[in-house]
């Protein structure tokens, strides 16, 4: 009893709690990474039409349809900029695997299926446990990998952007 006991608590709070926190970050990063993608193909769209658009409308001496289509540009490269950097389709793909496997790996040991079939309840506790934690350290470490990247990206961005001034 004491065993199911601890499971029941694991379960509770550990892996419940980073299924949650996963979905929470998988579904703000997804709506982040769609709002973003949406954008940059709009905009990709918009500004060969706008281009087009015959000159005359002028706004404190600039030209309104000029200044639309160099603000569509910029966010344009700006999102798509951002979106290599911080890799924000791959984050949501990552949290939602790990969510799912988290998930997944439950329920198989809760019913006694697959791999926790015929083990002894400590056993299975044990292989559950050490199958979630590599879940979460693998997850723990793509993302470490992916802010990485960023990082780095942005200090070469950085370099390169010193040298020529």
């Amino acid at each position: 009893m004491p065993e199911q006991l601890l499971s029941t608590n694991y379960i509770k709070e550990r892996v419940e709690q980073y299924q949650a926190w996963y979905d929470k970050k998988a579904v703000a990063t997804k709506a982040l990474y769609l709002r973003m993608r949406s954008c940059s193909v709009v905009g990709g769209g918009i500004v060969p039409v706008l281009i087009n658009v015959q000159p005359g409308w002028e706004l404190w001496g600039i030209e309104v349809v000029k200044l639309v289509v160099t603000l569509i540009s910029l966010l344009v490269v700006v999102f798509v900029s951002l979106e290599s950097v911080f890799h924000y389709r791959e984050q949501w793909k990552n949290y939602r695997s790990t969510e799912q496997m988290l998930g997944h790996e439950k329920f198989l040991f809760l019913s006694r299926v697959g791999r926790y079939a015929g083990l002894d309840d400590n056993k299975a506790f044990t292989l559950f446990v050490e199958r979630v934690e590599d879940a979460i350290a693998s997850e723990n470490s793509a993302t470490l990998n992916v802010m990485t990247m960023a990082a780095e990206t942005s200090e070469v961005i950085k370099k390169t952007q010193d040298s020529q001034v």
